[in-house]
């Protein structure tokens, strides 16, 4: 019986997430017996298009990643969105709060008409996504986690919980309490809290849980000395872009 084959392909990002696979290191041995990796640009320079499961690193940008994206979605069996950029546009829609033109003229300032730029969406707002990975990079034993789901048939784990109850289970401070601002309440879990573990806040790279209170959770941030400017500020670093009509 073959192997499942699985590709990995990448968008407007910084590929953070293609190397937490790399990190796996010793766990990649076992991965190893139980899949084929048919391209990979971080690790190989082969590229076979004949592949089961597709993992995708990236927000779409420019209408010409259109294409490649819907091609990769032809030939999967499966698609899965790893990483905040791939996920919910991640850092990247940042730039969707001015317009295009102003955006480009920051970046590229007077050669800002050779590079061609739109405002940054997620991939499911052009394909249909079967799962996802967040997180900024991603966790590598979420990423493995997953890869287990996929390989016996089940959905990759959701982890529609908040952050904070992961940081019960670490026994950690609140960080809310030392006065320190943290996202971890309305903040997708499954990373094993490892920011606020560490002393720092959880500023929602992984997305936001399905019944956030938001409100709730500006009004705590403001009680804390944020001010509304800056609270907007604090919650669109990772989640500023609003899900339009996909196109699946």
């Amino acid at each position: 019986m073959s192997k499942p084959r699985i590709a990995f392909f990448d968008f407007s990002c910084c590929e953070g997430c293609q190397l937490q696979v790399l990190n796996c290191e010793d766990e990649l041995l076992d991965l190893l017996a139980l899949v084929d990796i048919v391209q990979f640009r971080e690790a190989m320079t082969e590229a076979d298009w004949n592949f089961d499961i597709a993992f995708v690193e990236g927000s779409i940008t420019r209408e010409q990643d259109e294409p490649r994206l819907k091609k990769i979605r032809e030939a999967a069996k499966l698609v899965i969105a790893i990483g905040a950029c791939s996920g919910m546009a991640g850092i990247n829609a940042i730039r969707n709060a001015m317009p295009v033109d102003k955006a480009k003229e920051i970046v590229y300032g007077n050669k800002k008409d050779a590079f061609e730029s739109t405002f940054a969406r997620p991939i499911d707002t052009v394909i249909k996504v079967d799962g996802y990975i967040p997180g900024c990079p991603i966790d590598r034993k979420d990423f493995l986690r997953t890869v287990q789901a996929l390989l016996v048939g089940k959905k990759p784990p959701d982890h529609d919980y908040p952050v904070c109850q992961e940081c019960r289970l670490r026994e950690n401070e609140c960080l809310l309490t030392v006065g320190i601002p943290c996202m971890g309440p309305i903040t997708r879990g499954g990373c094993d809290a490892i920011e606020p573990t560490f002393g720092s806040p959880c500023i929602g790279c992984r997305g936001l849980v399905s019944e956030a209170n938001i409100e709730s959770c500006k009004q705590m941030l403001e009680k804390h000395g944020l001010t509304i400017e800056d609270i907007s500020k604090y919650m669109t670093i990772f989640n500023s872009f609003q899900k339009e009509e996909k196109h699946a």
